[in-house]
């Protein structure tokens, strides 16, 4: 086969994940703090839910805690106004079966740290260099290489469990789409 596990992978999943980028609009969203602070406690509340059943699914911590980025949204969170991030509402928990499933559903939390950095840098030109940002800064130098070996890994995920990461992939982009644009759960 000719084309990656992730090409494919991203084939599937791209009419999901225009649909999300579409409905989103994330540039109104981000245009007051207030806007800001709604959009990272919505994120906040689909990584509470995602993060924890990604991590057994994947039964891997040394691969996967890396990447969990619930504790920079906490961050920004308490840095905004406060928030106690683990009373803010979550969506269901999803059900991801084995770690195809697992890797479909972390290409969409994983592909959002690459483009994360530039909302995050037009989130600091709105507000200020002292707008908290650590979700959306990504992991600094660690993003390239947590990618590649996140790919590396989707890359060498066994055929037999393909359809189950394409599955995930695109049922992720949906929820996260009827997450953030429609809070349902």
């Amino acid at each position: 086969m000719s084309d990656s596990l992730h090409a494919r992978l991203r084939g599937a999943t791209a009419a999901a994940h225009e649909a999300l980028e579409r409905d989103l609009d994330w540039e109104a969203r981000v245009a007051t703090l207030p806007g800001y602070r709604d959009l990272l406690a919505g994120l906040r509340g689909f990584h509470a839910a995602y993060e924890p059943v990604i991590g057994v699914a994947l039964a891997d911590a040394p691969f996967f805690d890396p990447r969990r980025r619930l504790p920079s949204l906490d961050a920004d969170l308490r840095a905004l106004d406060g928030t106690a991030p683990d009373t803010l509402p979550a969506p269901a928990a999803p059900w991801l079966d084995g770690p195809g499933a697992a890797l479909g559903a972390l290409y969409v939390l994983e592909g959002s740290t690459l483009g994360g950095a530039v909302i995050g840098r037009h989130v600091a030109r709105l507000h200020g260099a002292g707008v908290p940002l650590a979700y959306y800064a990504g992991r600094g130098r660690e993003t390239g290489p947590l990618w590649r070996s996140f790919r590396e890994r989707l890359d060498g995920l066994p055929e037999g469990q393909a359809a189950a990461a394409f599955a995930a992939g695109i049922a992720t982009f949906e929820a996260m789409r009827r997450w953030l644009v429609a809070g349902e759960g």
